[in-house]
């Protein structure tokens, strides 16, 4: 890690434009865009790539990384060639002669950069250009996916496609959990100041961020039930509790968390709670152990439990007011939801797809295993859910860009119950087809499997929702109106 750098940089971004044509044709391609600390934590993903390319800036310590990441492919992966070319460099660095960057690729000097959303469409455009070259492998069909469904297809697509590609995926295009989320938080309840500090780092990729809401000694599902106290003393807030699955804690680029807790018991029931800004530096805050799902770390990141131990903020930290928990709560957790939902779709149609391919390449008694009726009716009635369930995301989607999140409670609650189950079905099934390796580490179906179950209880358990949905019914013949 400190071996010297003598990086072959590229300051000119016309430059990397002209280089485009002669990279293509001088390589078997594949491109991949991947976060520094996705790499970082998760190298093997790089083992069956031949180049990897992003546009985008680059630092010293990005190459530093790419040292040791260099390191663990040499010796793990000795048929890895990756390439991570920078089109501009941050302070520090200086130009290189093109003599010396031709060079480089005859070394194969290894690079990598951080990704940004800003970057997003550009590296989308890019990764198209060059999957074109190796249509043939499969990484590459991956990342074809993704682009073009941030091209053309919009959001819910593009969400779907990042669900199908991998549980890490969602980080490399900057909208994964809960980031997003915490995003539009601060993005309709922060102001200018909360703002410039956190929202405008968190959208370039620069930070990570965490949700503190759930805890593990009461029903979370009922927020009302939250134990956590910030208290308010002098120009500061003191926060106390314990919170559990916290994702990103773990995360090395985890910068801030967004803390729900009680500002006053004595308020009415849903204006007890707020929500505040605790760098997760503060003295107090601090991660008592990691979480498993089904014994996996779920990717990207994981779950952390949390303690809060006299953690003293500026009073400017809190979000809105006091009192304004709930709303602020509520106006988060739609959105996230229908996110989660895209997801599961992807999740859904990777599982079918894995089915069909063992079905088609296998015998049993014999005939193929795809031929027996049994299989045939699992097929039919798996493509026949997903699509429904794919329309049901639509119309959710539809819902919140016409009347808002507010008024999408039925329909949202609707897709989060049944995108899960749905999924589960379709995976379970692929589990069955593939018998024993269907459950062991050779397929990616266990986790998958083990992610979306927690799904029927993370943002919202399904009797909770089952429950919105039936009141809102109730409403429509007469019943009490839900809040």
């Amino acid at each position: 890690a400190e071996a010297p750098i003598n990086s072959p940089l590229m300051t000119d971004g016309s430059a990397f434009v002209q280089l485009e044509e002669e990279f293509r044709h001088a390589f078997e391609m594949t491109v991949i865009d991947l976060p520094r600390n996705m790499l970082i934590n998760y190298p093997h993903l790089l083992a069956d790539v031949s180049v990897v390319v992003l546009a985008t800036e680059m630092t010293l310590a990005s190459a530093r990384d790419a040292i040791r990441i260099l390191a663990w492919l040499k010796t793990n992966a000795p048929q890895a060639q990756p390439l991570i070319v920078a089109n501009r460099v941050q302070a520090g660095a200086g130009e290189i002669s093109r003599a010396d960057f031709e060079a480089s690729i005859e070394r194969k000097i290894n690079f990598m950069v951080p990704f940004d959303q800003k970057a997003a469409i550009n590296a989308a455009k890019l990764g198209r250009t060059f999957v074109d070259a190796n249509r043939s492998s499969k990484a590459a069909a991956v990342m074809r996916d993704i682009s073009s469904a941030i091209l053309g297809a919009g959001e819910e697509a593009a969400a779907e496609a990042m669900g199908k590609a991998g549980l890490w995926t969602p980080e490399v295009f900057n909208c994964n959990a809960p980031d997003t989320g915490n995003m539009e938080v601060l993005h309709m309840y922060g102001n200018a100041g909360q703002q410039d500090r956190w929202l405008k780092p968190l959208m370039a990729g620069e930070i990570r961020s965490a949700f503190l809401m759930t805890e593990p000694e009461v029903a979370s599902s009922d927020a009302t039930n939250i134990q956590t106290s910030i208290v308010r003393d002098g120009d500061h807030y003191v926060i106390n509790g314990r919170k559990w699955w916290s994702t990103n804690m773990a995360h090395p680029n985890v910068a801030i968390a967004i803390v729900m807790g009680k500002t006053d018991t004595g308020a009415a029931t849903h204006a007890q709670q707020s929500q505040v800004l605790v760098p997760t530096d503060t003295p107090g805050f601090r991660v008592e152990r990691m979480l498993t799902v089904f014994g996996y770390d779920e990717k990207p990141i994981g779950h952390a439990e949390v303690v809060l131990d006299n953690v003293r903020v500026p009073a400017e930290n809190l979000i809105a007011g006091e009192g304004r928990g709930f709303e602020i709560a509520q106006g988060r957790l739609g959105p996230g939801r229908i996110h989660h939902c895209m997801r599961v779709i992807g999740c859904a149609e990777r599982a079918l797809e894995l089915m069909c391919e063992r079905l088609l390449n296998r015998t049993a008694f014999k005939k193929q295993i795809a031929e027996h009726s049994v299989w045939e009716q699992r097929v039919a009635e798996a493509r026949t859910n997903i699509e429904m369930c794919r329309l049901m995301v639509l119309k959710a989607a539809w819902m919140i860009d016409q009347a808002g999140a507010k008024n999408a409670k039925s329909e949202i609650a609707q897709i989060k119950v049944a995108a899960p189950r749905m999924a589960l079905q379709v995976i379970d099934d692929a589990i069955q087809a593939f018998g024993g390796a269907g459950v062991s580490g050779d397929t990616p179906l266990a986790e998958l499997y083990a992610t979306v179950r927690t799904l029927r209880i993370a943002d919202g358990p399904d009797e909770v929702h089952n429950r919105t949905i039936a009141r809102l019914e109730y409403a429509r013949h007469g019943g009490r109106p839900v809040k």
